[in-house]
């Protein structure tokens, strides 16, 4: 790893109770037989520092703001929430627009071997098959920039505690995260795959093909049978299949379709939240302003309102 810009002092505080030589890009690295773990933390402004490693590696932000500066990519604003990963050796240049000492910028790196990445992919492929023969899990780290859902987030911030304990199963514990990391990730990759680019996908897999299905008649009634009927599954292996490859159940993904499609809905200030309810595919208003909260934390109305900034 290369890394530039060190400046020594003593007036910030780490969070992690690591020495303090930098105040960009200040490093603590933790160890396991498969992996590293580097904790960083940026206490002014810099611009262009760069980062490299040499195994595969996904990164993700803690506090404050990057910019970054990949091959192959406009400059992008890095924040809390997001993952980002990439292949060995991958030259990364950062700017730290906004750090300060009392506002630092902080995020982790964690390498991970690349054998066993390959081990625990071809272990996912031999045991839970994707729903067509000729699609396979994979992990794309080609400067894949992603969104962490909950799970991810709760397996990075598991990581961070597991390699700063003290404890005989540690070892153990790490690679069990590590391993369900990888296949949360590949999983992610596989459902942004089908559902943000599901016209590439809709000849050749079925579960591309009944989302498309469910997308174009959310306003009526869609029964399990029938969409079991459009993938030419059972039940049981539809369900089951679903469920490994959009990470929720046909009704869960039927409602938040329709919650999605209301919040376009509701975008438009022509529209009542009344045209967003039977538009959206609900068939009343008590039901709508029900599901929309179990999805969105707040109602129709609430959400309208904070999106026109109204009283």
């Amino acid at each position: 790893m290369k890394k530039v810009g060190k400046v020594a002092t003593n007036e910030a505080v780490s969070a992690w109770g690591a020495r303090l030589d930098t105040l960009i890009e200040n490093k603590l690295t933790l160890s396991h037989d498969e992996a590293e773990l580097h904790l960083y933390e940026t206490f002014q402004k810099a611009s262009l520092i760069q980062l490299r490693f040499n195994a595969p590696v996904m990164t993700s932000m803690l506090s404050g703001r990057k910019v970054m500066h990949l091959r192959e990519m406009e400059p992008f604003n890095y924040q809390p929430g997001e993952s980002l990963l990439l292949p060995s050796d991958r030259l990364m240049q950062i700017d730290f627009p906004d750090a300060t000492t009392n506002d630092p910028t902080r995020c982790l790196a964690l390498t991970i071997s690349d054998e066993f990445i390959r081990e625990t992919i071809a272990e996912l492929n031999e045991q839970v098959p994707r729903v067509e023969a000729v699609d396979q899990w994979q992990l794309d780290i080609e400067n894949y920039l992603l969104q962490n859902d909950p799970e991810i987030s709760s397996l990075t911030d598991k990581l961070i505690r597991l390699f700063r304990e003290n404890n005989p199963f540690k070892p153990f514990f790490i690679k069990n995260t590590l391993r369900e990391l990888i296949v949360r990730l590949s999983q992610t990759q596989v459902r942004n795959g089908l559902l943000n680019q599901t016209s590439q996908h809709i000849n050749t897999n079925r579960l591309a093909y009944v989302v498309t299905y469910i997308r174009e008649n959310l306003t009526r009634t869609l029964s399990v049978e029938e969409l079991c009927d459009k993938a030419c599954l059972s039940k049981s292996h539809f369900f089951r299949l679903f469920k490994s490859e959009l990470g929720v159940s046909p009704v869960q993904f039927i409602l938040t379709e329709r919650i999605r499609r209301a919040k376009a809905i509701l975008s438009n200030p022509s529209k009542s939240i009344t045209d967003a309810c039977y538009e959206s595919g609900f068939n009343s208003l008590t039901h709508f302003s029900s599901a929309f909260r179990s999805v969105e934390h707040m109602c129709p109305r609430q959400f309208k309102r904070q999106l026109f900034g109204l009283n």
